[in-house]
């Protein structure tokens, strides 16, 4: 019977974040702002882990116009601990950090995992077409004029042949970055992800 007792105490255990002057020295937040952020994480997370399920509920409210389940997953799959399948409160921290106040090579490394679906370093078209096909199901009603399957499939091709300068049927991330550097309104926008808590 005991054993069945430490079994359950194990199971509801709760998961506990590094101490706030760690997370601080290794994120671009301050110890105020990590409060903050940690108080929101547990509101919705009590556990401290966010499973892909609860992840995606909790993106989708973000979205209520459209549907963002697989946009959501193809972000949660970026940031989840290959171990656990679940997203820590630090996970969830390194990334926030990274993308709100990372330099612009951090947001375009992320960028560039987010778009590289199978992890092999480079970005087919078909990844392409499908992160590009998940953002307009996300944005929904929002885009205007309205969109549809094919829509997103023309503009993601369209955005590839531009971004494949060498024409070898893939996209590196040096050719994203040659790519994106040659626009300021690109580098404006990846500047612009910077929060204000």
């Amino acid at each position: 019977m005991d054993d069945e007792a430490d079994e359950f105490t194990i199971h509801i255990a709760r998961y506990r974040p590094q101490e706030i002057h760690k997370l601080a020295s290794k994120t671009k937040f301050t110890k105020k702002e990590i409060q903050l952020i940690y108080r929101g994480f547990k509101q919705e997370c009590p556990t401290g882990m966010v499973d892909e399920e609860s992840f995606i509920h909790i993106f989708s409210q973000f979205f209520p116009l459209g549907d963002a389940t697989n946009y959501a997953h193809y972000v949660f799959n970026t940031v989840k601990q290959k171990q656990t399948g679940k997203i820590s409160f630090e996970d969830f921290l390194n990334i926030l950090s990274k993308v709100s106040r990372g330099t612009i090579q951090e947001k375009l490394q992320w960028i560039f995992g987010l778009y590289d679906l199978n992890g092999d370093g480079t970005i087919s078209k078909s990844e392409l077409v499908d992160i590009t096909t998940s953002i307009y199901e996300m944005l929904g009603h929002a885009t205007q004029p309205a969109v549809n399957d094919n829509s997103a499939k023309e503009h993601a091709e369209r955005i590839f042949q531009l971004i494949d300068a060498n024409k070898d049927g893939v996209i590196t991330i040096e050719e994203m970055i040659t790519w994106i550097s040659r626009d300021e309104r690109y580098i404006k926008s990846l500047e612009t992800l910077d929060t204000v808590l």
